[in-house]
């Protein structure tokens, strides 16, 4: 009888421990359905909030569509008229003779593109945009805003209201654009809030903060940029029954050295970066040059991936990192802390310039 109830509780000691190992792995396996789910619903709530945005933005469209077509009716009406007058100057031109020069018209340059953006496509006197009408003959139509993060552009009504409104323009004209151009997530980033990225340099822990950074650039700036992807294709899909390419970017390497706008003064004052290091007591430019580098790889890398998301197959990434140096000549192709150089109207050095090049080859091999 005691050899009974030992045997029978040797078993259930035996079964207790089998069902402990057990235990973690049903836990991990758990954890890891959970996290799947929890990304899909994630997927699924972008989904449905750029589809929400896009239709709102179409409604609001539509609404402009007819009020121009309204006033198109009335002056073709009025033009026509004009025409048939005998002894009448000819105050306008009919629509059917309108069509066939606005046809040539597209045939002097190299293509339409769309851009939507930040500083880097919207800066004073000369940006990528500007170089690539100037030194490439496209005609390009832009809702870019200096100063706007990424967040901001999708999440406001204004940037993309206005790129639905110059796609409508560039439709009107019976020409498909060539592709997307976006920039965004450097002001997200750079700007007063830019030192909580860093922890101090007395600290065991100095350096950048890696949680605070993985917040910022994979969860805020990536979900932006899913977003605005989304809306982009959708809006395509709507207006051309097609998407388009898509042309995205991830900056190039800086060097926080201080320098603003023209001093620190205007419509982007800056500076941007330095600030933020100083707060941390980290003085070396050296130092700072190197870690900036290592911020902007993280960020080029994020966008790496994310192109290659499901979905998101006509989304190209460019490469600019070393177009621009930070070495000791950094102040030929940088003209502040945020902005390459433009060359100015007497030609000189043209940071510009050379990222605009970037993009051609990105265009011609892409659009």
């Amino acid at each position: 009888m005691a050899k009974a109830a030992k045997k029978a509780s040797a078993k259930k000691t035996t079964a207790k421990k089998a069902s402990a190992k057990k235990a973690p792995a049903k836990k991990a396996a758990k954890k890891v359905t959970t996290a799947k789910h929890g990304r899909a619903t994630r997927e699924s709530s972008i989904q449905k909030a750029a589809i929400l945005q896009a239709d709102q933005i179409l409604a609001r469209r539509q609404v402009s569509r007819k009020t121009r077509a309204a006033a198109l009716k009335i002056h073709v009406e009025r033009v026509e008229a004009q025409m048939k007058s005998p002894g009448r100057a000819r105050a306008g031109m009919p629509v059917a003779e309108r069509a066939p020069i606005a046809a040539a018209a597209a045939l002097q340059s190299a293509g339409y593109l769309l851009a939507v953006g930040d500083s880097w496509f919207d800066y004073p006197i000369h940006d990528v945009l500007t170089k690539l009408e100037d030194n490439y003959a496209y005609n390009v139509e832009s809702s870019a805003h200096k100063g706007d993060p990424i967040e901001a552009m999708v999440s406001h009504v204004g940037q993309m209201d206005k790129f639905a409104r110059l796609m409508d323009k560039i439709v009107a004209l019976g020409v498909m654009p060539k592709a997307i151009l976006v920039s965004g997530g450097g002001d997200d980033i750079a700007g007063d809030a830019f030192g909580m990225l860093i922890n101090n340099i007395d600290l065991p822990i100095a350096g950048w903060n890696e949680e605070v950074v993985a917040g910022v650039i994979d969860t805020r700036i990536a979900t932006a940029y899913r977003k605005m992807f989304t809306l982009l294709n959708v809006l395509c899909q709507s207006d051309l029954k097609r998407t388009l390419p898509i042309l995205v970017h991830g900056y190039d390497y800086p060097v926080p050295d201080g320098r603003g706008f023209l001093g620190g003064w205007g419509p982007l004052p800056g500076p941007w970066l330095k600030p933020g290091f100083d707060e941390k007591l980290f003085m070396d430019l050296t130092q700072t040059t190197s870690m900036i580098a290592k911020l902007i790889d993280r960020f080029n890398t994020m966008l790496q991936k994310l192109v290659k998301e499901p979905g998101f197959e006509n989304v190209r990434y460019v490469d600019l990192r070393g177009t621009l140096s930070n070495g000791s000549d950094y102040k030929k192709y940088w003209a502040n802390e945020l902005h390459p150089t433009g060359g100015g109207i007497g030609g000189g050095n043209d940071g510009f310039g050379a990222v605009a090049a970037k993009f051609q080859e990105a265009l011609l091999k892409y659009s």
